[in-house]
């Protein structure tokens, strides 16, 4: 068994359905079902014995302590976190409260429960594995290379910030105590079950609906672009394999512009699901004012991890982004259920949605 944590949002359910359909060995799901938190992204888990689901945080040291205690997992993957930018400049304090203090509790839970109830074979194959993001590194210009392991922390938002902070109390957790930890940092995920907020499913959603697709700035923000499916597998090889303590790199090798994006979309769109005016959803693009400190651009060097571990993502940008407007189309449902109440209030304060 596995414990993992986050795992009714976008990339943890993700990864738990990709598990599930790659093995038998039992997920424990244990998400505190904030907004980006939706149990049905695993409806087609529902009455499947190989996936347990417990409501509650990852600051809850007593409830992770009897989880541990009573299911014995030989690993934990750790995706809980508060996730996004714009979030974290509004209200950033859930983000410490849940990216750091909740990393905190979480970890220590881990380590009395390796400490204490593992030993010998069990004890050694444990493993402990933190799920990051590319932006604990900061920003970068035009021409400067990618981002490597190596390269020092400079976050530029609450919600990186955070993040910085918990990787660090991650690496401090093996250096001090020598529990067994791996860590990732990905670049820009996209693809099913994604929470309408971040850029591509906000622009399919807001296009679809006849409604303005927001661009900030000049739109020439750059970014990595990762297929979640192929962040999955990269995760399932550096638990299988990655060395402890390290970190790995993990990106799709596909930097496009954000206005590049958009424009792949609305032609995606144009194709699969025209507006009834026959006009291009081009024209619903809408400049407005850029976010505060936005970075300028990210990208990952995945080297390290194809050249330790043979991983390397099997999707292009043009074959994920495909996919990811396709399921969209066939899953209108999802998004409406997804899209109700207390953040579609959200979203239209931020965006005019």
């Amino acid at each position: 068994m596995i414990l993992v944590t986050g795992a009714a949002g976008f990339i943890g359910s993700n990864f738990v359905l990709d598990w599930l359909a790659q093995c038998d060995e039992v997920v424990l799901n244990l998400d505190a079902l904030t907004y980006a938190g939706n149990l049905e992204n695993l409806a087609s888990l529902e009455g499947d014995a190989r996936h347990l689901f417990v409501k509650g945080d990852i600051g809850d040291f007593d409830l992770v302590a009897s989880l541990l205690a009573r299911y014995k997992p030989r690993a934990v993957v750790n995706f809980a976190a508060e996730s996004h930018v714009d979030r974290s400049i509004h209200g950033p304090e859930d983000f410490i409260q849940t990216n750091i203090v909740g990393t905190f509790r979480l970890l220590e839970a881990v380590r009395a429960y390796w400490g204490g109830a593992l030993e010998g074979d069990a004890k050694a194959a444990f493993r402990f594995l933190h799920v990051s993001t590319d932006e604990v590194y900061g920003s970068l210009e035009k021409d400067d290379p990618a981002f490597s392991e190596s390269n020092r922390y400079e976050p530029n938002s609450p919600y990186s910030a955070s993040k910085a902070a918990s990787d660090h109390l991650v690496r401090a957790y093996h250096h001090t105590y020598g529990l067994p930890v791996l860590t990732t940092n990905c670049s820009n995920n996209y693809g099913p079950y994604h929470f309408p907020e971040k850029l591509i499913p906000l622009v399919i959603h807001n296009a679809l609906a006849g409604k303005p697709l927001p661009i900030y700035g000049d739109g020439q923000q750059i970014r990595d672009w990762l297929y979640v499916k192929d962040h999955c597998s990269a995760i399932r090889r550096v638990l299988e394999a990655g060395r402890l303590g390290e970190t790995y790199n993990i990106g799709g090798w596909n930097e496009k512009p954000n206005l590049e994006v958009v424009h792949t979309l609305c032609a995606i769109l144009d194709d699969l699901s025209p507006r009834g005016d026959g006009k291009p959803y081009k024209e619903q693009i809408t400049y407005v004012k850029d976010r505060p400190g936005h970075d300028r651009r990210y990208a990952i060097d995945a080297t390290k991890i194809e050249r330790e571990l043979g991983w390397k993502p099997a999707e292009t940008f043009e074959t994920g982004i495909r996919k990811t407007v396709r399921w969209y189309l066939d899953n209108q449902a999802w998004v409406t259920n997804v899209t109700s109440g207390a953040y579609r209030e959200w979203l239209g304060k931020q965006y005019g949605a």
